[in-house]
């Protein structure tokens, strides 16, 4: 037999007075009769039918039940256009009327959401989301009282006794800044009281008692915003800080989202000054050009503004691109060029005796889309034919030398437009906040359990190395070139009316490590790599089809 002995110490402890309420909140005890309590749970069917008119799931630690929109817990928010048929139910028309009669709110609700929660379940710690509701949410506790433990980001913390039909009403700033939740146990420690009442937790030991949990219904009712939060609390606020960052696709769909939103659509806002940047060609592309016999035919596929279309007047250059503007650019300037995808050109199999893909491919989201890319240019060309293909290098310094995207951190002068000067302690904060980043995409999920999600796209600071393969780059518009319709989907979040401040764009890339770009144009069949070569921070490979008839094959390793 083993025998263990536990030595307690007291300590004394000033008794502390009672702890105020977060600002804003307030607790109205027996706010329903017990006949409308029980009304009101028995409205609520549990029982699923195919007719349903809520919203209904089962999370791991409680039942949930949505009434007028439902509540997504994927992303903490609601379809405003997508509303649920039967609005509310009518058992809770007289409790909301009460509060509007009595000022608790200035409009009736449109969004509900029952909870219920067995002996020994709770809600993680959380803020209602700023953006789906408006200031005022009350929560009517049916069933059995509870604790609620509200928590301001100074550290400060309340715990809320809410008793059986008390109805808590938050506003303001313990609606908008204090999270709350309740911790999963099956007893709670409360004040002592004859009558049950609601009460703040104090550090007072002799006037504590245990009470057992028992099913509590909860029903947060809620009105939908349809404007942005304008809230006192912008650290906070989901309407008022940039959107969080995307994460790296995996499915078709997302990728082409992504390369939508944060690709075409930048690039036909910043088209104006990005092609006031792109004049002048880099040397080994116009090697390349140059050592076309003459009378070939040329495809540019990703042209941008036609720098490269003109370098060898003995050729036929036709360029395409995904930018409208762009392409008008180039027809300005008395080129050929139409637009197109990059994965679909509308050129005739084997028409081209040579094509180029400068800075193109590295703006596809995934590798089956950066390596489609890749046999598209090979379909386009000859048995023989040659192809040039440019993507960005995350290996910005290559064999003891630094690219020109990292010389224009000391000289200070950005073709991105104006970054300020990059210091080593700028580095060392940036690694600091890339490490924090990566730690951040392991999230807690609403049953309070901890996964890795999908990598998150981070924006990179311009002029610095990289520090991971998939980001955003930022583009600074300059001058009078400032977009006049707005900022776009991958734009900074800039109010409009606000002219004197420059709209900053973001542009995704994956940016290849040494060697990937080999192994990718490897992976398509009938295709020999001639050369393969760094140049001012991109990796190359100059490839030359050796058959007709080709395929994707395994790239592995």
């Amino acid at each position: 037999m083993t025998l263990y002995f536990s030595y307690v110490v007291k300590v004394d402890c000033d008794r502390s007075v009672s702890c105020a309420l977060p600002p804003g909140l307030s607790v109205l005890e027996d706010f329903v009769s017990l006949e409308e309590e029980l009304q009101i749970l028995k409205a609520v069917d549990w029982t699923p039918h195919a007719d349903d008119v809520t919203a209904q799931k089962a999370l791991k630690h409680r039942r949930v039940k949505h009434y007028g929109y439902e509540f997504r817990y994927d992303n903490n928010n609601v379809d405003k256009d997508k509303p649920l048929p039967g609005g509310l139910p009518v058992e809770c028309d007289a409790l909301l009327q009460r509060c509007l009669a009595g000022g608790h709110i200035s409009v009736l609700p449109d969004q509900l959401t029952v909870n219920q929660y067995q002996s020994g379940q709770g809600i993680p710690p959380h803020v209602d989301t700023h953006s789906p509701f408006e200031d005022t949410i009350l929560s009517l506790s049916l069933g059995a009282k509870t604790v609620m433990d509200f928590k301001h980001p100074d550290g400060r913390s309340v715990a809320v006794v809410l008793p059986e039909r008390s109805l808590l009403v938050m506003k303001g700033e313990s609606r908008y800044l204090w999270t709350h939740g309740i911790t999963p146990r099956k007893f709670d420690v409360v004040p002592v009281s004859e009558t049950g009442g609601s009460g703040v937790m104090t550090s007072d030991l002799s006037n504590l008692t245990l009470s057992r949990r028992d099913t509590r219904t909860s029903l947060t009712f809620r009105k939908i915003r349809h404007t942005p939060c304008n809230c006192a609390y912008p650290s906070v606020c989901d309407s008022q800080r940039p959107p969080s960052p995307p994460v790296v696709p995996v499915a078709e769909g997302d990728a082409c989202r992504l390369e939508s939103q944060y690709v075409h659509q930048v690039y036909e806002e910043i088209s104006s000054h990005f092609s006031s940047t792109r004049h002048s060609p880099w040397p080994k592309v116009r090697d390349f050009l140059l050592s076309l016999p003459p009378g070939s035919f040329l495809a540019d596929v990703g042209c941008g503004n036609g720098k490269y279309l003109g370098i060898n007047p003995a050729v036929r250059a036709v360029g395409c691109d995904r930018s409208v503007n762009l392409v008008q650019i180039c027809i300005e300037r008395g080129y050929d060029a139409f637009v197109s995808d990059a994965l679909s050109v509308p050129l005739r199999r084997g028409s081209c005796d040579a094509c180029i893909s400068i800075a193109v491919i590295h703006h596809f989201a995934t590798q089956e889309r950066r390596r489609a890319a890749v046999r598209e240019l090979i379909r386009l060309i000859k048995v023989g034919g040659r192809a040039l293909i440019y993507v960005w290098a995350m290996e910005q310094e290559y064999n003891n030398q630094k690219s020109k995207y990292l010389k224009e951190e000391a000289s200070g002068s950005s073709r991105e437009g104006g970054e300020e000067l990059k210091t080593e302690e700028n580095k060392a904060i940036q690694k600091e906040e890339h490490d924090r980043n990566m730690i951040s995409d392991i999230r807690c999920t609403d049953d309070g359990l901890s996964n890795v999600t999908q990598p998150k796209i981070h924006v990179h600071t311009n002029r610095t190395a990289f520090l991971s393969q998939d980001l955003l780059v930022p583009w600074h518009l300059k001058g009078n070139m400032e977009n006049k319709k707005g900022a776009a989907s991958g734009c900074a979040d800039i109010p409009v009316e606000n002219a004197k401040q420059k709209p900053v764009f973001h542009r995704y890339y994956h940016v290849f490590q040494q060697g990937e770009l080999e192994e990718l144009c490897l992976g398509v069949k009938g295709v020999k790599v001639l050369r393969s070569y760094h140049d001012q921070g991109n990796w190359c490979v100059e490839l030359e089809k050796t058959h007709g008839n080709f395929s994707i094959i395994a790239a592995g390793k």
